[in-house]
C-alpha cells in the first residue's frame, strides 16, 4: 500500500483538475442565475479556464525543470487552492473569471506537467506503467463522477461547495508531498520570455477569434465592435478571421524562434524537433481532437438540457452518465485490448465508433433527448473516448526518453487543454450562432405581423441569448408583444434551439471524421507474443 501512496497523492490532484470543468458544465444554469450572467459569459469562462492552461503549460513544464518538479507541484497546488477559494466566494462573473479561469488555470500549468514527471521519478519498469495507467483511470473517473458530484451538490447544496472541497483536497495534497521523491536534478536554464509571449498570444488569438465567431461572424462581419461609431472590420472581413490569422502568424514565429534558440545553443521553451517524431505528433493530434469532442459534448448537451428542458444539475448529470460510465469502462477495456491489438488498431476502432455514435446522436435529437437511440449514442461516444484515452498517454510518453518526460507532459497538457478550449469555443459558437440564424429565419417566415417581426429583429440584432425556452413568452410580453405573439415566439425559439443542437452535433461528426486523418502515425506494432517450443524454449 505504501508503494502507491505517491500515486494516490498525485492522483488526488489530477482528479480535482479534471473534475473542475465537468462540474461547471452541469451547473451552468444555476451559476448563470446565481451570478446574474449569461450562457455566453459562462462559455467564455469555461473556454478561458482551459485556454489559460494551454497557453502557459509549456512555461509550467519548464519551471518544473528549473525549480524542481516537487516544488513546482507544491506551488501550483497552492495557487490552484487560492483560485478555488476565490471562485467559491465569487459574487459576480468577473470574480469567478479571475478565480477560476485565470488563477486556477495558472496553478494547473505547474501541477499537470509535474504529475507525469513525478510518476517517472518515483516508479520504474512495470510500476511506472501501472502508475501512468492509474493516473489515466483517475482522469476517467473524474470525468464520470464530475457530472454526478456537481449535479448532486449544486441541486441539494450549492455549487460553491464543490470549490470549497477542492481547497480542502489541495491542502491535503500539499501536506502530503513530503512522501514524494524528486530525483531529477534542477536545471540552471534561462527561460526565453519572447517564446512564452509568442506561444500564449498565438493560442489566445486563435481561440478567442473562434469564441467570438458567434458575434462577429466567421468571414462576413455580423456585429463588429465599434470605435467612435465606426465598425472594426478591416477590408470588410470579420475580426474572427483576422484574429485566427494573427494567431497563426504568432505561432509560426514561435516555432521559428524555438529553432533559432536551439541553433544558438540556448534553451528553447520546447524542442520543436520533438514534432519530427511521427508517433508523438500523431498521438498529440488525436489527443487534442479527442478533448475537442469531449468538451463540445460536455458543453452543448448540458446547455440544452438545462436551458431548453429546464432540468436541474443532478438531472443533467444523470442524462450524461451513460457517456461518463462507458468512458471509464472502455478505458479499462482498451488497456486489456492493448495486450492483443496494436495501439493504432485500438485508436482507429475508437475513432470509427466515435463517428458512428456522433451520427446516431445527430439522428436521435428530439425535443426531450430521452429516447433510447440518444442514450445509446451517448454510451458509445463515451466508449470511443475511453478507447482513445487508454492508448494516447502511453503512445506519447513512450515516444521519448526519460529525460524528456516533463517536456512531453507539458505538450500533452497543451494538447488536452487547447482541444478543450477549442471544443467549448468552437462547438459553443456553432450552437449559439446557429440559434441566432435559425431564430431569425423562423421569425421571418412566421405569420407574425410585420411590425412585430421588425421589433423582434431590433431586439435580437446583437445576437440571440440562450435562455430557458419557458421564459421566452414572458420576455416577449415584457417587451410589449401580445400573449399570442409571445406563444408563437416561444414555439419558434424552441424549434431554433433544437435546430442549433443538430447543427452542433453535425460539427462533431465533421471533427470525428477529420480526426481519422491524424491517427496514421500511431504505432501499428502488434504486442509481442511469446510461444514455447516443445523443449520449452521461447520461439519468435
Amino acid at each position: 500500500m505504501k508503494k502507491w501512496l505517491v500515486v494516490a497523492i498525485l492522483g488526488s490532484a489530477q482528479f480535482v483538475m479534471v473534475l473542475d470543468g465537468t462540474v461547471m458544465n452541469v451547473s451552468i444554469s444555476t451559476v448563470v442565475e446565481d451570478l446574474d450572467t449569461t450562457v455566453g459569459a459562462m462559455q467564455t469562462a469555461i473556454t478561458f479556464y482551459t485556454l489559460t492552461m494551454a497557453a502557459f503549460m509549456l512555461l509550467g513544464a519548464k519551471l518544473g525543470d528549473v525549480w524542481g518538479r516537487r516544488r513546482a507541484f507544491v506551488i501550483g497546488s497552492i495557487v490552484y487552492a487560492i483560485g478555488s477559494l476565490t471562485t467559491a466566494l465569487a459574487p459576480n462573473i468577473q470574480t469567478l473569471f479571475i478565480g477560476w479561469s485565470i488563477i486556477e488555470g495558472l496553478g494547473a500549468v505547474l501541477v499537470i506537467p509535474a504529475i507525469a514527471a513525478l510518476i517517472a521519478d518515483n516508479y520504474e519498469g512495470k510500476d511506472r506503467i501501472t502508475g501512468f495507467a492509474i493516473i489515466g483511470a483517475v482522469s476517467g473517473g473524474a470525468v464520470a463522477a464530475g457530472p454526478l458530484i456537481g449535479g448532486f451538490v449544486t441541486t441539494y447544496l450549492d455549487w460553491r461547495y464543490v470549490f470549497v472541497a477542492e481547497v480542502v483536497i489541495m491542502a491535503g495534497v500539499v501536506l502530503s508531498t513530503r512522501f514524494i521523491t524528486d530525483r531529477t536534478p534542477r536545471q540552471s536554464i534561462r527561460i526565453d520570455l519572447p517564446s512564452v509571449l509568442l506561444s500564449a498570444a498565438g493560442l489566445i488569438f486563435v481561440v478567442f477569434g473562434m469564441l467570438q465567431s458567434k458575434v462577429w461572424g466567421w468571414i462576413t462581419p455580423l456585429a463588429s465592435p465599434e470605435v467612435n461609431g465606426v465598425e472594426i472590420a478591416p477590408l470588410g472581413i470579420s475580426l474572427t478571421a483576422w484574429f485566427i490569422a494573427v494567431g497563426a502568424v504568432l505561432l509560426s514565429l514561435f516555432v521559428r524562434r524555438q529553432a533559432a534558440l536551439v541553433a544558438s545553443d540556448r534553451q528553447p521553451l520546447v524542442h520543436v524537433s520533438l514534432f519530427s517524431i511521427r508517433r508523438l505528433r500523431s498521438g498529440l493530434s488525436v489527443l487534442a481532437s479527442q478533448y475537442t469532442i469531449t468538451a463540445g459534448l460536455f458543453f452543448m448537451v448540458p446547455v440544452y438540457l438545462q436551458m431548453t428542458l429546464g432540468l436541474d444539475a443532478l438531472e443533467t448529470g444523470i442524462r450524461i452518465f451513460p457517456l461518463s460510465v462507458s468512458l471509464v469502462l472502455f478505458s479499462i477495456v482498451g488497456t486489456r485490448l492493448s495486450q492483443r491489438w496494436s495501439a493504432r488498431r485500438i485508436v482507429r476502432v475508437g475513432q470509427w465508433i466515435l463517428v458512428a455514435s456522433s451520427i446516431v446522436l445527430l439522428s436521435a435529437v428530439d425535443a426531450k433527448l430521452e429516447n433510447v437511440p440518444f442514450g445509446f449514442g451517448m454510451f458509445f461516444a463515451g466508449a470511443a473516448l475511453g478507447l482513445l484515452a487508454s492508448q494516447l498517454g502511453n503512445v506519447n510518453m513512450s515516444a521519448v526518453s526519460e529525460k524528456e518526460t516533463s517536456e512531453v507532459g507539458g505538450l500533452q497538457g497543451v494538447a488536452q487543454n487547447i482541444g478543450s478550449a477549442l471544443g467549448t469555443a468552437l462547438i459553443g459558437s456553432v450552437l449559439i450562432g446557429a440559434l441566432a440564424s435559425s431564430f431569425a429565419g423562423g421569425v421571418a417566415s412566421s405569420s407574425l405581423p410585420a411590425d412585430v417581426q421588425g421589433q423582434v429583429v431590433q431586439l435580437t440584432e446583437g445576437g440571440v441569448a440562450i435562455v430557458p425556452a419557458a421564459t421566452v413568452e414572458q420576455l416577449a410580453v415584457d417587451a410589449g408583444l401580445s400573449e399570442s405573439d409571445g406563444e408563437q415566439l416561444t414555439e419558434i425559439y424552441t424549434e431554433s434551439q433544437l435546430s442549433s443542437l443538430r447543427t452542433a452535433f453535425f460539427a462533431l461528426v465533421a471533427i470525428a471524421l477529420a480526426s481519422l486523418l491524424l491517427s496514421r502515425g500511431i504505432p501499428n506494432d502488434a504486442p509481442e507474443r511469446r510461444t514455447t517450443t516443445k523443449r520449452g524454449a521461447p520461439a519468435a
